[in-house]
């Protein structure tokens, strides 16, 4: 099985599976408590702290542990109301259409039409920065981009005749939806949800890094960055190791997102040519 993965695929499925396995068991691996002071101000690497520690003191593995836990979770979960949401949407358009996909695409169209980070600042300003709140903004603002994905693929299946078919047979919208037009989407939008997973910590990392995102003393990876971005002048790596985790974990999820799409854009080829 492992034989017929590509090697940067396969490494890819490594890292993240390594990524989110740290994440889960988070609270068992972390050496120390997520806010306690155990040595002094950026003490170096060593046998101790493998990581070294942070501005405050903090073990910085067991920061970037929390971090990952923490960055995951809020990334999978902002993800997934987007998806569901965005893809609902954008194909509910398409097979209901009239007033309905006006009105939806003339909304997602304001909603993009202001820029993504502009937008979520001025919203966790007036609304706590809690981690229902990062989920609803950041699931809602990356939604649209999902919408109009799936509008645009839902749109070109929707004229296909197998739809065709079952509404002359007298299927409903929702059988539409989810027997004909999902499972013929599912190839671009695999590709897509390992980009907007990406997108979400990437943006959450933005977020923290100018204080609106996860609050002290929870820890992410973008908050960690700003912690310890002083350190960077007097040649502390403390900050550069979150920002590194954050690049390594978008790198190796659009690795396995890419070789998923590729395996199920072979296996229609394969079932088209036979």
């Amino acid at each position: 099985m492992l034989r017929r993965i590509p090697f940067a695929a396969l490494i890819g499925l490594i890292l993240t599976s390594l990524f989110f396995v740290v994440a889960i068991f988070a609270e068992w691996l972390a050496p120390y408590a997520l806010g306690d002071i155990v040595g002094g101000v950026w003490e170096p690497m060593s046998a101790k702290f493998l990581l070294g520690t942070d501005s405050l003191g903090r073990d910085l593995l067991s920061r970037m542990i929390y971090g990952a836990q923490t960055t995951i979770i809020i990334a999978v979960l902002a993800t997934g109301l987007s998806f569901s949401m965005g893809a609902i949407l954008g194909f509910s358009a398409v097979v209901v259409g009239g007033w309905f996909d006006m009105l939806m695409s003339r909304f997602v169209d304001l909603l993009m039409a202001i820029p993504t980070l502009i937008f979520g600042l001025v919203v966790l300003s007036v609304l706590p920065s809690n981690i229902v709140t990062l989920v609803m903004v950041m699931g809602i603002l990356d939604g649209t981009r999902v919408y109009r994905l799936s509008r645009a693929v839902a749109a070109d299946l929707n004229a296909m005749d197998f739809v065709e078919a079952a509404k002359l047979r007298g299927e409903g919208k929702w059988w539409v939806i989810f027997a004909e037009v999902l499972p013929n989407a599912l190839s671009p939008l695999v590709s897509e949800l390992g980009l907007r997973f990406i997108y979400a910590v990437l943006f959450l990392s933005a977020l923290s890094f100018l204080g609106l995102g996860v609050q002290p003393p929870d820890a992410d990876w973008g908050g960690m960055v700003k912690e310890n971005k002083d350190g960077i002048v007097f040649g502390i790596p403390a900050a550069l190791i979150p920002a590194a985790a954050i690049a390594a974990l978008a790198i190796s999820v659009n690795l396995v997102a890419d070789w998923i799409l590729n395996r199920t854009a072979d296996l229609k080829g394969g079932r088209g040519n036979g």
